[in-house]
């Protein structure tokens, strides 16, 4: 399963993207807010600048503001990513405004995501459209009293009919990051808490301790 850093906050991508363990990185406004950026003025180019020198081979910005203007701001993500060596994968939101826009976003060529996924059924759109990746937001689909996992067993079962993969969000823990990966889904986003988590297990870190004590 590919593994991604769930962050817009630099410091969280300079403390773990060196391990190696990520191949990209996943933004969206909300995590730049909480990163106290103000997302309308970020600087793309320099933020792909050093995703690559951190060893990210993608970066995942979505669009924003008027849907009519999607595609030309996707051109602009596509362009930064490319003058930077790190695959631009513009997000899409699941919305109807957004979806109209999608063949003019696609035919630029670039990657594509479909983002805030709630539901198995939007799995047939993402086939449909052939979207490079689908987003459920698996933590806030459990908010709201679904059975997250059983929404996305169909979500994979679906596009495997297609060229889609399914990339697994809002995952709250690393429990749930295993089971995200024994349902066979092809990759999975998740933030600097999960990160921690899964990095830094504490008995790994005692045996490793009791190795060390043994050498005199």
């Amino acid at each position: 399963m590919k593994l991604y850093l769930d962050s817009a906050d630099v410091a969280d991508w300079s403390a773990f993207m060196p391990f190696g363990l990520f191949k990209g990185i996943t933004t969206n406004p909300l995590l730049a807010d909480r990163a106290g950026l103000d997302y309308a003025q970020i600087d793309w180019s320099a933020l792909f600048a050093l995703a690559h020198r951190l060893g990210a081979r993608e970066l995942h910005a979505q669009l924003y503001g008027d849907p009519e203007g999607y595609a030309g701001w996707a051109e602009k993500l596509y362009a930064a990513g490319n003058n930077n060596g790190v695959t631009a994968v513009v997000k899409v939101p699941l919305v109807e405004p957004a979806l109209r826009q999608f063949a003019n976003i696609k035919a630029l060529g670039g990657k594509t995501l479909l983002t805030a996924c709630y539901d198995a059924k939007q799995a047939l759109i993402a086939n449909a459209l052939d979207a490079d990746y689908l987003a459920p937001y698996l933590g806030r689909m459990a908010d709201q009293g679904m059975d997250a996992f059983a929404h996305l067993d169909q979500m994979n079962t679906i596009t495997k009919t297609g060229s889609c993969q399914v990339l697994a969000a809002s995952i709250r823990s690393a429990c749930d990051l295993v089971k995200i990966a024994t349902s066979g889904t092809p990759a999975a986003t998740f933030g600097a808490k999960v990160a921690q988590e899964l990095v830094f297990d504490q008995s790994s870190i005692k045996a490793w301790k009791d190795f060390e004590a043994t050498i005199k």
